[in-house]
C-alpha cells in the first residue's frame, strides 16, 4: 500500500487536500496552530480559546476550494481566525444580559480617582493594571461585535487601517469610520459612569 506524501509547502498541502488526502490537513494544522491560538487570545477570554480555535480550522478546511492559490495561506488563515472572533462576539452580543450595574464599586471608584487625577499613590502599579483591564473589559462588552473587533485590532493590537480591513473583509473607509464612532461611544460611557 502507498502512503501518500504528507510534507511540503502551504499550497503543496492544500492541492493534496483537495485531491482526496484529507490527513494532509493536519499537518497545516500543526504548523498553523500557534498562529490561530495567538489571534485567538488576543480577542477572546482564556475559556473560549481552544473551541474558537477549533472553529477557525473547521471553517478553514471548509473553505480550502475558495482559497486561489496566488495569496498567503497564513494571511488567508488569519482573517479566518478574525473573522470567527468577531463571529463570536456577535452572538455572545446578541444573547446578553446587561445588568444595571455591572461594575463593581471598586472600578468606579478606580475610574473616578483616574479621570479627576486624584490617584491613590498607595495603589501600585499593577493593582492599577488589572483594573484598568477590567473596566476595558467590561466597556468593550458594551460595544457592538464590529466596533469591539475594530477598536482590538486598531488600537489595542496597533493594526493599521488596511491591515484591519482585510483581515475583516471590510473597506478601509468603514474601519476608519467604524473606529471614529467607536471611540465616541467609549467617551459617551465613560462619561455617563463618571457622572454616576
Amino acid at each position: 500500500m502507498n502512503n501518500p506524501k504528507i510534507d511540503g509547502n502551504d499550497l503543496d498541502l492544500i492541492a493534496q487536500i483537495l485531491q482526496g488526502q484529507v490527513e494532509a490537513f493536519t499537518t497545516l494544522v500543526e504548523r498553523h496552530k500557534k498562529l490561530v491560538f495567538s489571534i485567538v487570545n488576543n480577542h477572546l477570554a482564556r475559556q473560549y480559546v481552544e473551541e474558537i480555535a477549533h472553529e477557525v480550522f473547521v471553517r478553514a478546511y471548509r473553505s480550502l476550494a475558495h482559497f486561489n492559490n496566488k495569496g498567503d495561506f497564513k494571511n488567508w488563515l488569519s482573517s479566518i481566525a478574525v473573522r470567527t472572533c468577531y463571529d463570536f462576539w456577535r452572538k455572545k452580543y446578541r444573547c446578553r444580559e446587561v445588568p444595571i450595574s455591572s461594575l463593581s464599586d471598586q472600578h468606579i471608584d478606580w475610574l473616578e480617582r483616574t479621570v479627576c487625577g486624584d490617584c491613590d499613590q498607595l495603589t501600585t502599579a499593577e493593582v492599577r493594571q488589572v483594573e484598568a483591564r477590567d473596566l476595558l473589559t467590561w466597556l468593550l462588552a458594551k460595544l457592538s461585535p464590529a466596533d469591539r473587533m475594530v477598536i482590538e485590532l486598531v488600537h489595542l493590537q496597533e493594526y493599521t487601517c488596511a491591515e484591519a480591513a482585510q483581515l475583516l473583509g471590510w473597506s478601509v473607509a468603514n474601519v476608519k469610520i467604524r473606529s471614529f464612532r467607536a471611540q465616541a461611544k467609549l467617551k459617551i460611557l465613560l462619561r455617563d459612569l463618571i457622572k454616576d
